[in-house]
């Protein structure tokens, strides 16, 4: 793990426990599916967590993120309830969206989540607009986009960037490249650099190991400073692996990549256990310690599944709330 800037026990406790509260939903999520009590797909964020929690735990409030189609990860880093989440999952009016979002259009916007995006790379208009807003009105938050690396073969990044470079907006582009674009290797389907995009525009770009989650967020906790000073907009390419298929359908890999190489990230670089043994080994927890943290969120994540299994659907009636019409 790199070495981090000096912070308390309760900050990196803090980190530990949404690293695992990401995994435990990710969990309960999947198995929902697998048991038929989940409408749809959904995509998930296993093996990514030190990304999501690196960078939203460099934000305040106030600061805003946008999500993508796996976009789990980052509602829960950036403070969004299991009871809420799985509500949303399962189409209940208690979720974030009232159910109608469902997996991959969760928003938050009391804790500054834009939302998740279905479309890949459909957010990054919605976060360069919110940097624009933040400067136009004289405010000091951030927005960070999330996106993949096959997000960055959509033009819609250009075009974005290129307006954040020339007005110097509070954005931070976050590529999450976890090594494949759906059933693609990232290697044959992005020519050159990842980062190289990003240069092409004079903004500084960053690569950073997505699984040491003390390195994504002392390198975070840096540029979202420069941000607020106007050195805005940065670029961080994040080196991660998802242990899961493209979506919840996706079981047999294996004609894309093998099942050694998912044992062997899951083995030696999986970011919980990382981030584990670093805390152990610095005193500031135990081993039994962090164990009964996670059985905690365990528990914590079971009576939420329980009470949104047995939460209300909306009301009939809510069929065209917030659905937007054009007037005859």
């Amino acid at each position: 793990m790199t070495a981090a800037p000096k912070q308390n026990a309760e900050d990196y406790l803090r980190m530990y426990r949404q690293m695992v509260k990401i995994r435990t939903f990710e969990d309960n999520a999947n198995q929902l599916y697998l048991d038929a009590k989940m409408p749809g797909l959904t995509h998930m964020y296993s093996g990514e967590e030190a990304v999501a929690v690196g960078i939203c735990e460099a934000l305040e409030v106030t600061d805003k993120i946008t999500s993508t189609h796996r976009g789990h990860g980052h509602c829960v880093a950036k403070g969004a309830a299991f009871k809420e989440m799985f509500c949303e999952l399962l189409g209940k009016e208690e979720g974030y969206c009232r159910g109608k979002g469902g997996s991959m259009h969760i928003a938050d916007q009391l804790n500054g989540n834009l939302g998740a995006n279905a479309i890949v790379g459909g957010s990054m208009g919605i976060a360069t607009g919110s940097a624009l807003r933040a400067k136009m009105l004289g405010q000091s938050d951030v927005t960070v986009c999330f996106f993949g690396d096959g997000a960055t073969a959509q033009g819609l990044m250009y075009e974005v960037m290129n307006m954040a470079a020339l007005w110097k907006l509070p954005v931070i582009y976050a590529c999450e490249n976890n090594g494949y674009s759906e059933y693609t290797r990232t290697d044959e389907i992005a020519a050159g650099e990842i980062t190289a995009r990003a240069d092409a525009f004079g903004i500084e770009a960053f690569r950073v190991d997505g699984q040491d989650v003390l390195a994504v967020n002392a390198l975070t906790r840096d540029l979202v400073a420069r941000c607020r000073k106007g050195d805005g907009p940065f670029f961080v390419e994040l080196e991660t692996y998802r242990y899961h298929g493209h979506h919840v359908g996706d079981i047999s890999r294996t004609y894309y990549r093998s099942k050694e190489e998912e044992a062997d990230w899951k083995a030696n670089r999986d970011p919980i256990t990382l981030f584990a043994d670093w805390l152990v080994n610095e005193g500031v927890a135990t081993k039994a310690e962090l164990e009964a943290l996670s059985e905690a969120i365990r528990a914590e994540a079971a009576e939420a599944v329980a009470y949104a299994l047995e939460a209300p659907y909306p009301d009939g009636s809510e069929v065209s709330m917030h659905v937007y019409l054009e007037a005859s």
